[in-house]
């Protein structure tokens, strides 16, 4: 689809829009795209690494043949934005079982936490051509 990295996330819930629409103001580089869930290309990506789209609990960020998930998923994209927002990426040296489960557990609540969109998250249209 492209050699930039993926960030496959849920277009109807509040929270994980919000984090789309900051990476997008915030990666200037232009590195990253992006894919809703509900689209036919975040689909085929969650898909291709045995997630259920119609239920995931995780966003992915798709580098080549490899999908970065859970928490690691989080600081690859604050790795990936460049500065000051690369030094968020200390946040790895928490032990993944400790992040992991505080990652999945907002993960599993977030319409409930966040709120649910009827209609999915559409960028604007200068960004368009980042999004799958």
């Amino acid at each position: 689809m492209t050699d930039a990295p993926i960030i496959v996330f849920d277009a109807q819930c509040v929270l994980c829009s919000a984090n789309a629409r900051f990476v997008l103001r915030h990666d200037r580089r232009g590195h990253f795209r992006l894919a809703s869930m509900q689209s036919e290309a975040g689909a085929a990506l969650f898909a291709r690494f045995g997630i259920d789209p119609a239920d995931p609990e995780t966003m992915i960020v798709v580098e080549g043949d490899r999908a970065i998930r859970d928490s690691d998923a989080v600081i690859a994209i604050w790795r990936g934005l460049g500065w000051p927002w690369r030094g968020l990426g200390v946040a790895a040296w928490v032990p993944r079982r400790v992040r992991d489960p505080a990652y999945r557990w907002v993960a599993r609540n977030r319409y409930r936490l966040f709120g649910r969109r009827e209609i999915c998250w559409a960028p604007e249209p200068g960004q368009r051509e980042r999004i799958l």
